[in-house]
C-alpha cells in the first residue's frame, strides 16, 4: 500500500491517497472485522473523503466516503466529484435532455421575427435588441450559475433557470410593444444561463474521466442540435397554425417541464469537498487571468458567439430578402441542428486524440470559406440548404474542444466557473453579432455587410487558435514560508 505524506513548515497534514478495499476494517460503525489500514492520519489530521472505497449497505459500490480517526475531528460526510459509471450516465442522459429543450426553444428564435414584427410594428433592430439582451444576460448570468453549481450543485441552478426561461417565453407571448419584448430578453436570457449546456458541461466534465471527457462533452452538447432539429420546423408549424404567441406559450410549458427532467441530478456530486488540495476560486481565477492561452482561448469563443447567434436570428430574414420562402429558412435553420449532431460528436471524438485548439483553427477557418462561398455564389433555395447542413457541421463543434481546454489547463474543480467565463465572452460576441447584424439590415436593406464581417472574423479565429496551448497551466505558487515535500513509501 501506498501512502503519500505532504509536509508543511509549521504543521503536518496527512493523507492516505489509496488504500486497498479489505484494508477497511473494525474501525468506524460499518466495520465488520479484518485488519486496519497500514497507514493511520497522525497529529489529529483527518483523512480526505477518497481514502476507502466502500460499499454501500444496499450492496453495489455508491461512492466514495470519507474514513477518520477516532481522534479527529469529523466533517459532515458528502458526495465527491467521482462517481461510478451508472451516475456518470445518468447525468449524460438527463443533461442532454435539458440540453436538447433548452437550445431547441433559443434556436427558434429567428422563425419568429417576421410575425412578431409584423404584428408589433417594430422593425428588425429591435427584435435584434431583444434576441441581443438574451445573449448578453445569458453570458453575464453563465460564470455566476457556473460557480453556484461548481458549489452547491448543478440540480438546484437546472431548476432556477428553468424556471426564468419559461417566465420569460410567457412575458414574451403577452409583449405589446418593443419595451416588453427587451424585457423578455433579460428574463430568457438569466434563464438560459441556468438551464443551459454550459451547466451540463461543467457537471459531465467533473465525472467522466480524462480519457473519455472529449467525447461525453460531445454527445452532450450535441443534445442541443437534436432539440435544433426538432423545435425549429416544430415552432414553424405552430405559429402557421395558431399564431407566434400561442407557440411561445408552448414553449414555456417546455421549458418549465426542464424543472421535472432535472430530478435525476440529485446523483450529481457537489462540486466542492472537505478535501485539502481544492484550489480556492480566487486562486484559479488569478491564474487564468495571467494564464496567455486561456486569455486567447475566451477572445476567441467570442467569434463564435457571434457566427451562431447572428446565424440563428437572421438567417430567415435574409433568405427571405432573398426572394425564398419562411419554409426554406425553417429548414435551414433545422439542418443546421441536423448536421451539428456529427459534427459536434465527431469534433469530440476528435479531440480525444488530436490537438484541440487545432482542430478549433480548422473550424473557425473552414467557416470563414463557407461564409465567402454562400456570398459569392448565386443564390438559390438549395444553396440554402446546403449552407444550413455545411454550416451545421461547424456549428457548436467548437464547444466540447474549448470545454476540454479549458478543464486541461486547469482541472475540472472549477470548470464551470472558468468555462462560464469563456461563454461570457462568446454570450457578447452573440450580442454584437445579433444587435448589428439587425442595425446593418434597417439601415442598408442587406445583411451583405455583416455576412462579409462574419467572414473576416473567422479567419481571425483561426490565426488566434494557433497561439493557444491546451497543457495545464502553471501550478499556483505555495504561500510565503510554507515548504511542500512529498514523501512515498512501500508497505
Amino acid at each position: 500500500m501506498t501512502c503519500l505524506l505532504q509536509t508543511r513548515v509549521g504543521g503536518w497534514s496527512n493523507r492516505l491517497r489509496e488504500a486497498p478495499r479489505e484494508s477497511v476494517g473494525s474501525r468506524g460503525p460499518r466495520g465488520t472485522g479484518g485488519p486496519k489500514p497500514d497507514c493511520e492520519p497522525t497529529g489529529g489530521g483527518s483523512l480526505r473523503r477518497d481514502a476507502y472505497r466502500i460499499p454501500a449497505a444496499r450492496g453495489g459500490w455508491s461512492g466514495w466516503w470519507p474514513e477518520v480517526d477516532a481522534g479527529s475531528s469529523v466533517r459532515q460526510m458528502s458526495m465527491v466529484a467521482r462517481r461510478p459509471t451508472p451516475s456518470l450516465l445518468v447525468v449524460l442522459l438527463t443533461g442532454s435532455v435539458i440540453t436538447m429543450v433548452s437550445m431547441g426553444l433559443r434556436s427558434t428564435m429567428g422563425v419568429f421575427l417576421d410575425p412578431m414584427t409584423d404584428t408589433l410594428g417594430v422593425g428588425a433592430g429591435t427584435f435584434g435588441l431583444m434576441v441581443a439582451l438574451q445573449n448578453l444576460m445569458w453570458g453575464l448570468g453563465q460564470p455566476v450559475a457556473g460557480a453556484v453549481a461548481d458549489r452547491y450543485g448543478t440540480r438546484r441552478v437546472l431548476v432556477v433557470g428553468a424556471a426564468l426561461y419559461a417566465a420569460g417565453l410567457v412575458f414574451m407571448a403577452g409583449a405589446d410593444e418593443g419595451l416588453g419584448l427587451q424585457a423578455s430578453g433579460v428574463l430568457v436570457g438569466l434563464g438560459t444561463a441556468g438551464a443551459s449546456f454550459t451547466v451540463v458541461l461543467a457537471a459531465v466534465g467533473r465525472l467522466a474521466p480524462e480519457e473519455k471527457r472529449s467525447m461525453a462533452l460531445g454527445i452532450a452538447t450535441a443534445a442541443g442540435s437534436v432539440g435544433q432539429f426538432v423545435f425549429v420546423p416544430s415552432a414553424r408549424l405552430l405559429i402557421d397554425t395558431v399564431g407566434w404567441r400561442s407557440a411561445l406559450l408552448v414553449g414555456a410549458a417546455a421549458a418549465a417541464a426542464m424543472a421535472a427532467a432535472c430530478v435525476p441530478i440529485r446523483l450529481e456530486p457537489l462540486g466542492t469537498t472537505d478535501r485539502g488540495d481544492v484550489e480556492s476560486l480566487g486562486s484559479v481565477l488569478h491564474r487564468a487571468g495571467r494564464h496567455r492561452s486561456y486569455v486567447l482561448l475566451v477572445l476567441g469563443f467570442f467569434v463564435c458567439g457571434f457566427h451562431v447567434s447572428f446565424i440563428g436570428a437572421h438567417l430567415p430574414k435574409h433568405l427571405d430578402d432573398l426572394g425564398q420562402s419562411a419554409g426554406i429558412g425553417a429548414m435551414a435553420l433545422a439542418l443546421v441542428g441536423l448536421f451539428n449532431l456529427p459534427g459536434t460528436i465527431g469534433a469530440g471524438a476528435l479531440g480525444a486524440t488530436r490537438s484541440r485548439v487545432r482542430l478549433l483553427a480548422w473550424i473557425y477557418g473552414l467557416r470563414g470559406v463557407v461564409f465567402v462561398a454562400f456570398l459569392l455564389l448565386p443564390a438559390s433555395g438549395g444553396l440554402s440548404l446546403a449552407f444550413g447542413a455545411v454550416i451545421g457541421v461547424l456549428w457548436l463543434s467548437t464547444v466540447p474542444l474549448t470545454s476540454g481546454v479549458v478543464m486541461a489547463q486547469f482541472g475540472v474543480d472549477h470548470a464551470g466557473t472558468l468555462f462560464g467565463l469563456a461563454f461570457l465572452s462568446h454570450q457578447l460576441g452573440s450580442f454584437v453579432g445579433v444587435y448589428g447584424g439587425g442595425l446593418v439590415r434597417d439601415t442598408t436593406g442587406s445583411y451583405d455587410t455583416w455576412w462579409w464581417t462574419l467572414a473576416a472574423l473567422g479567419f481571425g479565429g483561426a490565426v488566434l487558435h494557433l497561439f493557444v496551448d491546451e497543457d495545464p497551466a502553471p501550478a499556483p505558487v505555495p504561500a510565503s514560508g510554507f515548504s511542500t515535500a512529498e514523501v512515498t513509501t512501500e508497505a
